[in-house]
């Protein structure tokens, strides 16, 4: 029997693992669930799957959990603070941990369970991102694992498994969907709504990485994460609507491995949960009677410039991978609550950027300065639109 952590256990993909987590209810225990405000449905995971420890960061969440439940259950506790949450997750008896929350703010606790030799399985691509080359020689030092549970890193991770020479791996060929407005002309963009923008014909996510998807800066984040995941700066991005070819791996010979699966991400769970192991996802299977066709084409970089903005963040490195994630996180925001345009996104994010000084990094200390004053330059031009 394993012990869980969910690091945001009421968004989408702390769902889906708990889903997972039914189908297995034999392998895996519950030990610890987390989530910012959403009491109410934290009580319901909360009752179905009795952690040992509760955490919800905001003040007010915390009241009203408690308030709404009347006794918890014996040896239950509800965190309620971030030192308190630490001491959980580098505990022994915490095992696994998924890393299901949005944003920067997961890099804490990812750093914690990585420092502590966990397992971690990780969907929160931002910390990732910013702090990649620390996460890699902290995990090296620990003996912990960072275990990609994203649809595309996970493909790439089981197309791997079992390559022993990485010197035969060419490149690695990220997919994705397009989003809703690869078809629409770039010339109607500037009209896109919020509303538009979150609803994305094949996942159903939040309402950020929908947002994501729909500029494909998601991808452009995917690119730099499987750098860091994969150790390899070879890696391209081709379009596939139908989202059933999850990533490619091509090696030297030119023969290329790819993962197929229905859109579901119990399926990337469920895998890294179990792994080496294969587990029940819940899911379903592909009916190839159904699929007329599996197309893949080339990204339109001039619709989704954010694209071009993942290699130049590779090749300058240091502190602007944690500029891009930042100021981005602030566009999103900012449009989400209709202060600024769409196409502002790309364009306040490939400012900053430009007239940023990116300098190298060693330390947390330094992702988070250049991620404060990244957000404060950004507030500035989104004000001024």
């Amino acid at each position: 029997m394993n012990n869980v952590a969910i690091l945001g256990s009421t968004g989408s993909v702390g769902k889906s693992t708990l889903d997972v987590i039914r189908h297995n209810r034999e392998k895996f225990c519950v030990d610890l669930l987390t989530a910012n405000k959403n009491y109410e449905l934290m009580i319901e995971q909360y009752n179905e799957f009795s952690p040992r420890y509760v955490y919800l960061e905001d003040s007010s969440a915390q009241k009203a959990f408690l308030d709404k439940v009347e006794k918890l259950q014996a040896g239950t506790l509800l965190l309620t603070c971030e030192s308190d949450l630490n001491n959980v997750l580098s505990a022994q008896t915490t095992e696994i941990v998924v890393a299901a929350m949005v944003g920067v703010a997961g890099l804490k606790p990812v750093y914690q369970a990585v420092k502590h030799k966990k397992k971690v399985l990780l969907a929160n691509k931002e910390s990732y991102v910013v702090a990649g080359e620390i996460l890699n020689n902290l995990s090296k030092e620990s003996g912990a694992t960072i275990f990609p549970i994203d649809s595309e890193h996970s493909a790439i991770h089981q197309c791997l498994h079992g390559v022993k020479d990485q010197d035969s791996v060419s490149r690695i060929i990220l997919t994705g969907s397009g989003g809703p407005f690869l078809n629409r002309e770039l010339k109607d963009f500037e009209s896109i709504t919020p509303q538009e923008a979150v609803s994305h014909p094949v996942w159903n996510m939040g309402d950020k990485i929908s947002v994501d998807s729909s500029t494909m800066m998601n991808k452009c984040l995917e690119i730099i994460e499987a750098r860091w995941l994969f150790d390899t700066k070879n890696i391209d991005v081709l379009i596939h609507p139908e989202g059933i070819i999850h990533s490619l791996v091509e090696f030297t010979d030119k023969s290329i491995i790819a993962q197929l699966s229905i859109p579901d991400m119990k399926i990337p769970i469920a895998y890294g949960l179990g792994f080496p192991d294969k587990l029940n996802s819940g899911s379903d299977s592909i009916n190839f009677y159904e699929i007329s066709s599996l197309s893949l084409k080339k990204p339109d970089f001039d619709k989704f410039p954010s694209l071009s903005l993942a290699q130049s963040c590779i090749d300058e490195g240091g502190t602007s991978f944690a500029i891009l994630n930042a100021v981005n996180e602030e566009c999103v925001t900012a449009f989400l609550a209709g202060k600024i345009h769409y196409l502002d996104i790309y364009k306040i994010v490939s400012t900053v950027l430009d007239n940023s000084t990116i300098y190298a990094v060693k330390d947390l200390n330094d992702i988070f300065e250049a991620d404060e004053k990244s957000r404060s330059i950004a507030k500035e031009l989104i004000n001024k639109n």
